[in-house]
């Protein structure tokens, strides 16, 4: 079915880094990552790669893996046991029950598979299993989808949770019978301190996927030429859904929403439209130390250090501001650079989240009031009124007043707050090394918005807004945009500690 949809972005490649851990020790693999992420597809191509009753010459005939030396070794050679363990859960209501009708289902296909091999007890799975290997010397791929549904529908039962991992233990650890145990879900395995009952397996998580990178989604070749084949904008297409990066993969995006926006022609956010805005309220709300802050400053476009170590792989414990943020990595709220520890909101449609999942409660008033007044800001940039680039920039300071406001730095996130709306329009980097310096705020319109200025926007905190447009004039900050062709607005803004005051000067640049 994969194959035959209109959309197909060839992920084959996978398969070949599978048969190199098949029949060795690491051959216990668990990959996780968020929904809609391709999670189910690549399990379904696992099966039909591996399972025996299938021609996969014919199948996978054109694919990337078809190309590959080791492509007939591993074919078709194995018996495959596909679970979704989302479809136990609910047709059971407990974990006694669902372990229950798991082995009955096993027990009973391996029965229909090989009726006359004769079992020393046809209700122990794992002694079935051993029996059959033994019979045939043909191993298994076990291939479990949604593997981790257990905590999150039975997040606060540990008793249910240990009995789940222990019996995936004494099926799948140091078993013969196993040539590949595949397990894929949202979170990676749950840790119980010293219970480690999956310790076999190597995890390749949203924190770090490792070779497995360019599987997590969609690379940027692989946009580049989605986009060329339905005619999109590229650059449009990066802003809305690039953003997670790995050290073996710098972009990758969300597969889901490439894949709705080049079929019906329109960017907008599909990745979280089976959601409601409450999947993520309910965790940037909670009541962890530092986390409201860090997440303002990730709306302005920060990028926050964290510590992931203390993170125990579920939905509940959380015993930090990090715990929090870790958790919503996993969940594709939130990029993660392993290389700098750093986490950051992704790409605009994931920032739209934040925008909607801040818009409710009191906590979130200042934030909200300060979004909504942004394209007011906006368009007093656009016609050049000064006195109202000051008027709103000092009602956002009054309503973001929770960030330290002592410096440039900061100021530099206020603005980016009270600027929210020109994420619409233009890549906004800080910091844009630029002539003989560092301009604070670039933003450079993306082709689709092409009669859009471009802003170039100098922050003082304690000197002039004269100051700043001078700076930006005498370290030739515009020459940043000398390959721009389009109009160019200097944006001075300063702030004056002793009047608690601000003030803007605009100019056109004259290139």
């Amino acid at each position: 079915m994969a194959l035959h949809s209109k959309i197909y972005v060839d992920k084959t490649a996978m398969l070949a880094l599978l048969n190199e851990q098949l029949n060795t020790e690491g051959r216990y693999v668990c990959v996780s990552r968020p929904r809609r992420f391709g999670k189910s597809m690549a399990a379904n191509m696992i099966a039909a790669y591996y399972d025996r009753t299938v021609d996969g010459a014919a199948l996978f005939q054109g694919c990337q893996i078809a190309a590959d030396a080791g492509f007939d070794a591993f074919r078709n050679r194995f018996d495959v046991l596909q679970l979704n363990m989302q479809e136990f859960l609910s047709r059971t209501s407990d974990m006694t029950e669902l372990l229950r009708l798991l082995q009955r289902s096993v027990l009973w296909d391996l029965r229909q598979m090989y009726p006359d091999i004769a079992l020393f007890d046809e209700q122990d799975v794992v002694r079935s299993m051993q029996d059959i290997y033994q019979a045939t010397r043909r191993k298994f791929v076990i291939v479990i989808d949604e593997w981790d549904c257990i905590f999150r529908e039975y997040p606060h039962d540990t008793a249910a949770q240990r009995g789940y991992l222990d019996f995936l233990r004494d099926w799948l650890k140091d078993k013969e019978y196993v040539g590949l145990a595949y397990m894929t879900g949202i979170l990676p395995i749950k840790k119980y301190g010293t219970h480690s009952a999956l310790n076999m397996f190597t995890e390749y998580s949203m924190e770090n996927p490792r070779n497995f990178a360019s599987f997590v989604g969609f690379t940027e070749d692989e946009v580049e030429g989605l986009c060329a084949k339905y005619d999109m904008d590229f650059a449009e297409c990066r802003a809305w859904y690039d953003g997670y990066r790995f050290t073996e993969a710098a972009h990758i995006y969300s597969p889901k929403s490439v894949v709705e926006a080049m079929l019906s022609h329109r960017y907008d956010a599909y990745w979280n439209s089976t959601e409601t805005y409450e999947a993520l309220k309910v965790y940037i709300d909670l009541n962890e130390a530092g986390l409201r802050d860090a997440i303002v400053r990730m709306m302005a476009g920060a990028s926050i250090p964290i510590d992931t170590t203390t993170f125990q792989n579920d939905m509940t414990t959380f015993t930090s501001a990090d715990d929090v943020m870790t958790l919503l990595v996993h969940l594709g709220y939130l990029g993660y650079d392993i290389d700098c520890g750093e986490v950051f909101i992704p790409n605009n449609e994931v920032r739209r989240e934040y925008v909607t999942a801040t818009k409710h409660g009191e906590e979130w008033s200042v934030i909200s009031h300060t979004l909504k007044a942004s394209d007011a800001l906006l368009a007093a940039v656009f016609e050049k009124d000064a006195a109202a680039v000051a008027a709103g920039v000092e009602k956002a300071h009054l309503e973001t007043s929770q960030i330290q406001y002592n410096d440039e730095n900061a100021l530099s996130y206020t603005l980016s707050l009270a600027f929210y709306s020109a994420w619409r329009f233009y890549n906004i980097v800080r910091e844009l090394p630029a002539g003989k310096g560092f301009a604070d705020l670039v933003f450079l319109p993306r082709p689709q918005h092409a009669e859009k200025p471009a802003l170039v926007i100098e922050l003082k905190w304690d000197k002039t807004a004269q100051t700043a447009i001078r700076q930006i004039k005498e370290k030739e900050y515009a020459g940043a945009l000398v390959d721009y062709a389009g109009e160019v607005l200097l944006v001075g803004v300063s702030y004056d500690k002793k009047t608690r005051r601000h003030e803007a000067v605009i100019e056109e640049w004259q290139q």
